[in-house]
């Protein structure tokens, strides 16, 4: 998940009445049912710039007004003004981001890469404020505090905290430092991301014969032919640069040859002998953070990054992640081993490399478990698969979802419904769904906050999105997932009832604003529920005969549920422990593609395996600072959402345990960050986590201590 970090801004100078409408129309409040909706069909991309630096101005005054209030610093009228502030500049930041990462477009780019540093301007100043500070101090430091329900305690915390933490309390050329770090770091940002979309978007695979489709499943031709014909090139079929088209190309192609030259392509992004190659700005990144920590009193960037988070310090994540990667390389060379032994059977003179994993992996699967994907794929449909997730969530949160078509939307592809509660009848929430892959939107899967649910100022609902990258097929036939793209479709599900089942006060607090190692909680315990007998006898539906899955069919694929498991966890901790390790460099002048060889040699990484993320297109900690010494997140979290899972399966109802899923509810998905989240989980599970879940759900062995 990437969430869209959001600046807090006043309304704009230059509207006078908030009944009268602004020609610019990012300049209006939002409008319409819901509590207002974004106007996507009245924005024009020549308005989006003046209407950010409008806001921006706004933003300024807004501020100085708190600053420099002659009454007496409280609660009041310091930190709810603060969080009463800031609709109008979070508005058009959130169509700004829905731009970034949706709707690219070469008339964008030029925007992106100059109004980036100025919301990072507008974040120095603020925190740079020293009579701001002066008077959150104060409120952090009065006695009054105490009479503070705990909510609101937190709130002052969080303030206080994130602002030294941003170094309000540094010398001022320290400050003055920071802020041209920061505003040279989100230029940076911005060029990161727009280089690796431009590989994406620019390098693809041609098939050019139908020998080249064989192997291929049907969709993937289908959808191989639609993006040559989309790209107006005269061969049978193209594979798209992106993870939804290479993966599965890798995984079912039987021309080696096609394999190795689309895996080139796929890890090589960032990294051509082209305009985009990133490794000169990742480098630039790095040392300006390693600066940045230094001037803030931080031995590296990693400490810096650590200092909010569940973790705290970097060793305990070295520490997570050694304890889990040393027995899955230990069953990657085991698994490898199977997977030659087929290849000798078959004659073939070579050795297992990275573009044979996928398929020899798939290979083995069919022949230890009579399980191929393929066999699955017929009943995964994803329109009954969003059913499913509905129905969980009616299930467990009591959830409705009403499909409306009175809102506007970015795209004809993206979808919405109203969301309520199904014992009250109360609307909690809007989620918009953009499911298909097109030019211009980034790959990969997330889920945005487009308005954080609260209650302090009025009850505001929460309007949210899940953004996928599935690949159309012909017009009018179902679209068919395989069984990691349905895990994936749950997981950034999770996310959105993350914010949907929010019941707070303050935005600050809500949703999925809590600390990055524990925001990916939520989304990896929802995954659980796909492989239930409820969901798979509802809706996992054969798309032509609409026969639930049989069920030796479901037995085989349980018994597959750890199967490559090790492969999947070695991919994403190498990406992980290299992440750390450039981190808490003191002087990152390094060559990035010699140091990804060395760290990875000194962890003995299989060398039929690459880290999911190679470091010149891992775009999760260098596109911004959100996931930046912070991808270890997703094992750190998953270890709690396996210990979380055993909570519902300790009891006979397993996950669809009424009692537990309350608790769930009250003590996670509902809070948001209105709690120490170590004090929440404990709440929900009567203890601290435990570690072995994480084991045992991942098929490897519990170490005895």
């Amino acid at each position: 998940m990437k969430r869209i970090i959001l600046t807090l801004i006043m309304i704009a100078p230059v509207i006078v009445n908030a009944q009268k409408k602004n020609p610019n129309s990012f300049l209006n409040d939002w409008a319409g049912p819901y509590g207002g909706v974004p106007a996507f069909a009245n924005y024009k991309l020549k308005d989006l710039k003046p209407a950010i630096e409008a806001a921006i101005q706004e933003k300024l005054k807004q501020v100085d007004k708190i600053a420099n209030n002659p009454m007496p610093p409280t609660f009041d009228n310091t930190i709810v003004a603060m969080e009463k502030a800031g609709k109008r500049l979070n508005q058009i930041n959130i169509i700004f981001g829905i731009y970034g990462s949706n709707l690219n477009s070469p008339e964008f780019e030029p925007i992106e890469s100059e109004m980036t540093p100025k919301f990072s301007e507008v974040s120095n100043k603020v925190y740079q404020n020293e009579k701001l500070f002066s008077r959150i101090s104060a409120v952090y430091n009065s006695p009054e505090k105490a009479k503070l329900t705990p909510e609101q305690q937190r709130l002052v915390w969080l303030y206080y905290s994130n602002f030294v933490r941003e170094g309000a309390k540094a010398d001022a050329k320290s400050k003055e430092r920071v802020a041209a770090i920061n505003q040279e770091l989100a230029g940076l940002f911005t060029k990161f991301s727009q280089n690796q979309l431009a590989d994406e978007n620019n390098y693809y695979l041609e098939l050019k014969t139908e020998a080249d489709f064989d192997g291929l499943p049907e969709e993937l031709k289908t959808a191989a032919m639609a993006d040559a014909k989309d790209r107006k090139l005269s061969v049978m079929g193209t594979i798209a640069n992106t993870r939804s088209s290479m993966e599965p190309f890798l995984t079912f192609s039987n021309r080696r040859d096609l394999r190795e030259k689309a895996f080139r392509i796929w890890t090589s992004r960032g990294d051509n002998d082209n305009a985009n190659n990133n490794n000169a700005t990742l480098v630039q990144i790095l040392k300006l953070r390693a600066e940045k920590a230094k001037l803030l009193g931080f031995a590296t960037f990693a400490d810096w990054s650590l200092s909010n988070t569940m973790a705290q310090k970097p060793q305990k994540t070295l520490d997570l992640m050694m304890s889990v990667w040393e027995p899955a390389v230990a069953k990657v060379h085991t698994d490898v081993a199977e997977m030659q032994k087929m290849v000798d059977a078959e004659g073939g003179k070579f050795q297992i490399e990275a573009w044979d994993y996928r398929y020899y992996s798939e290979k083995v699967r069919k022949a230890k478990y009579d399980l191929d994907q393929n066999d699955l794929k017929p009943y995964l449909q994803l329109e009954k698969l969003r059913e499913g997730m509905f129905w969980v969530a009616g299930e467990i949160f009591n959830l409705s979802f009403k499909q409306i078509h009175n809102v506007p939307v970015f795209h004809p592809d993206v979808r919405v419904w109203e969301v309520s509660n199904k014992l009250t009848g109360k609307v909690v929430g809007l989620w918009y769904f953009d499911p298909y892959a097109r030019k211009g939107k980034r790959s990969g899967a997330w889920m945005n906050a487009w308005r954080e649910q609260s209650k302090f100022n009025g009850n505001v609902i929460t309007i949210v999105s899940n953004n996928c990258n599935f690949i159309k097929g012909k017009e009018g036939e179902p679209i068919l997932i395989s069984w990691d793209d349905a895990s994936t479709l749950f997981h950034e599900f999770g996310h959105a009832l993350h914010g949907l089942n929010s019941n707070v006060n303050y935005p600050s607090l809500s949703g999925t604003n809590v600390p990055r190692d524990y925001v990916e909680f939520p989304s990896q315990v929802m995954e659980r529920w796909l492989a239930t007998p409820q969901v798979l006898n509802k809706f996992a539906l054969h798309y032509k005969t609409g026969e639930p899955m049989p069920m030796a069919l479901v037995e085989r694929n349980n018994k597959a549920a750890t199967f490559n498991e090790a492969f999947s966890t070695v991919e994403t901790i190498a990406s992980a422990l290299v992440d750390m390790k450039l981190h808490l460099l003191t002087n990152p002048d390094i060559d990035p593609k010699q140091f990804e060889k060395e760290t990875l040699t000194a962890l003995n990484m299989p060398k039929e395996i690459v880290m999911r993320h190679r470091i010149p297109q891992f775009g999760h900690i260098f596109s911004d600072d959100e996931y930046a010494a912070g991808y270890y997140g997703y094992l750190w979290a998953d270890a709690i959402s396996a210990d979380a899972t055993e909570a519902f399966t300790e009891t006979r109802d397993g996950l669809y345990n009424k009692t537990v899923a309350k608790k769930l509810y009250d003590n996670v998905f509902s809070i948001g960050n209105t709690i120490d989240p170590a004090i929440a989980y404990k709440k929900f599970r009567g203890r601290d986590v435990n570690t072995d879940a994480l084991m045992r759900a991942r098929g490897f062995a519990v170490t005895k201590k």
